[in-house]
C-alpha cells in the first residue's frame, strides 16, 4: 500500500516538540495510510533529548547541527537566522525521504515559528498546514494585530506599559496592553518583526491545527470561522504524556512517594515551565507567602541561566542558599522544594489541590484535563495573555498576577502570594466548580463523537482530498 507521507517541522523547544509528537501519534493512529517524519532541529543550548515513540508510522530525522551564535546574536534575530539556515537541510532531507516510489509526500505540518518552511513545501508542490500549539484566542490576537499593523497603521508601542486596551474579536473582553507578549515591543532584538513576519505567513497555509477544543474556546473559534483566515481545526487537548527533561526516575519516585503521604487535594504545586526561574528577592517572597498561607506545597525551584547567555534554567547545587534562613526546617512537615518536576504525574495525583502556573498553554490544558484549579503567574512569551483569558474571559483561574514579566523589576509580595494561594485553595470557589465541569468535557472531546475527534477526522479528509486533487493535476 502506498504510504501518504507527512513531514512535521516543530520548533525545537520541549513544549512545541511534545505537542507535535502527540498530534502525529493521533493522526497515524486514526488513519494507518499516514506515515509521519518529524525533523528535529537542535539549538546550540539546551536539549531536545527524550523524543521517542512506539509507533512504527512515526520516525525522527535529526538534522545536522548549524553554527549560529547564541551569545552575541539577540533572540529575535537569532531564531530567524537559526531557522533560515535550516532551509537547505530540510530541502535535502525531504529529497532523501521521497526517493522511494512507495512514498507519496502529501504535505508539511509546520510550527508557528517555522513558517520559512512554507517555501520548501511549495518547492515540492505540496500544501502546508500550521500547527499552533497555543490557544485559538491568541491565534486570533496575533492575526488581528498583524492586520491592524499592516493595513491600518497600528503602532503597537502605544500599548507598552499602558492601561490602553484593544478590542480583539477572539476575546470576550478588551485586551489590556500590559498583557501583550513582551516580544511585540522588542524592536531592538527583532522579536516584534519576527512575530509579524510569521503571522503574515499564517495566512498562506491551507489550514491551522490548534491545540484547543470548541467547548473551551467557543467564542474564539466562532470568531475565526468564516473569516479570511485559513480553516481552523481544533484538535486538542493534546497533552505531553511521555516526554520530560532535566530529571530522572529516581527524582520522580521520591516526589510521588512524598505526595502519597499527603491528604487528598491538600497540596499546592508550584511549577513555572521549562524557562521559568526567579531572582533571589522573588524567591524569598514566594517562600514567605507559602509559609504564611499554611498550605502544603510542592515547589519546583529552578536557577536562572547564566547572565548574558541564552539557555534554560537548571537545578541549584545548594537550594538552602537562596531560601530564607530556616525555611526548609520550619516547613519540613508540610512542604517539599524540588528541582525538576514530572508535571503530568504530579497534576494527576489525588493529593494535588491547586497549581501555581506560568500559564504556558500546555500546562493550562494539563490542569484542565486533571481538574486542578490554577493560580496565574505568567513569566514570558504569550503567558500573560493566556492568564488574562483564563481569569477574565473564561473564569477558569484565580489571579496571583496576570501581567508579571520576568524582564521587569517588579517583585510580587508575600502578601499578594498568600492571598492568591488562599483563593486558589477555596474549596467552594466558582473557579473550582468550573474546572471540574471542564475536566469532564475535555475527556469527552477526544473520543469518538467528541468535537476534537470530529475535527481531526475533518483535517484528515481534507488532507486526503488535497492529495487526490494533486494526483489528478499530475495526470
Amino acid at each position: 500500500m502506498e504510504q501518504t507521507e507527512l513531514v512535521f517541522i516543530p520548533f525545537p523547544i520541549i513544549g512545541h516538540l511534545a505537542s507535535a509528537l502527540e498530534i502525529a501519534k493521533l493522526i497515524t493512529k486514526r488513519d494507518p495510510r499516514f506515515s509521519i517524519t518529524i525533523f528535529i532541529m537542535k539549538f546550540p543550548f539546551g536539549s531536545t533529548d527524550g523524543m521517542d515513540t512506539d509507533s512504527d508510522s512515526i520516525r525522527f530525522v535529526t538534522l545536522p547541527p548549524v553554527e549560529v551564535s547564541s551569545e552575541t546574536t539577540p533572540s529575535g534575530h537569532f531564531f530567524s537566522e537559526f531557522l533560515k539556515v535550516h532551509i537547505p537541510l530540510v530541502r535535502d532531507a525531504v529529497h532523501e525521504l521521497t526517493r522511494s516510489n512507495s512514498v507519496r509526500l502529501s504535505g508539511f505540518v509546520i510550527d508557528m515559528f517555522c513558517t520559512h518552511m512554507i517555501d520548501v513545501a511549495d518547492e515540492f508542490g505540496v500544501p502546508s498546514y500550521l500547527f499552533f500549539p497555543s490557544g485559538a484566542a491568541f491565534l486570533g490576537f496575533l492575526l488581528h494585530v498583524q492586520f491592524l499593523h499592516d493595513y491600518e497603521g497600528l503602532d503597537i508601542n502605544e500599548f507598552k506599559d499602558s492601561d490602553a486596551e484593544l478590542d480583539v474579536p477572539t476575546f470576550v473582553n478588551s485586551v489590556p496592553g500590559k498583557v501583550f507578549p513582551a516580544w511585540m515591543f522588542d524592536k531592538e532584538s527583532g522579536g516584534a518583526e519576527m512575530l509579524l513576519c510569521h503571522t503574515r505567513r499564517f495566512r498562506e497555509v491551507k489550514g491551522i491545527l490548534v491545540n484547543t477544543f470548541i467547548e473551551l474556546e467557543s467564542h474564539a473559534i466562532q470568531s475565526l470561522s468564516g473569516s479570511t483566515v485559513p480553516e481552523v481545526y481544533p484538535v486538542g487537548p493534546i497533552l505531553n504524556t511521555r516526554m520530560g527533561s532535566g530529571g530522572g526516575q529516581q527524582d520522580a519516585s521520591a516526589i510521588m512517594s512524598w505526595l502519597d503521604d499527603q491528604p487528598p487535594s491538600s497540596v499546592i504545586f508550584l511549577c513555572f515551565g521549562s524557562m521559568g526561574s526567579f531572582g533571589a528577592d522573588q524567591i524569598k517572597e514566594i517562600a514567605y507567602g507559602l509559609e504564611h498561607s499554611g498550605h502544603r506545597f510542592l515547589w519546583s525551584l529552578r536557577q536562572l541561566p547564566q547572565k548574558g547567555k541564552m539557555g534554560f534554567p537548571g537545578g541549584y547545587e545548594n537550594i538552602e542558599e537562596v531560601l530564607p534562613e530556616g525555611f526548609l526546617h520550619r516547613t519540613a512537615r508540610i512542604g517539599k522544594v524540588i528541582g525538576w518536576a514530572p508535571q503530568i504525574a504530579v497534576l494527576a495525583h489525588s493529593a494535588v489541590g491547586g497549581f501555581v502556573s506560568h500559564c504556558g498553554w500546555n500546562s493550562l490544558l494539563e490542569s484542565i484535563w486533571y481538574g486542578v484549579p490554577v493560580a496565574t503567574w505568567p513569566i514570558y512569551a504569550e503567558q500573560q495573555i493566556n492568564a488574562f483569558q483564563m481569569v477574565k474571559d473564561l473564569g477558569l483561574a484565580v489571579e496571583i498576577k496576570i501581567d508579571y514579566n520576568r524582564d521587569s523589576d517588579y517583585v510580587v509580595s508575600a502578601h499578594e502570594i498568600e492571598n492568591g494561594l488562599r483563593n486558589l485553595m477555596n474549596i467552594n470557589s466558582e473557579v473550582r466548580k468550573k474546572r471540574k465541569e471542564m475536566e469532564k468535557i475535555s475527556r469527552k472531546v477526544m473520543i469518538d463523537g467528541g468535537s476534537s475527534h470530529f475535527s481531526l477526522g475533518h483535517f484528515i479528509e481534507d488532507m486526503m482530498d488535497s492529495k487526490v486533487m494533486k494526483g489528478k493535476d499530475a495526470l
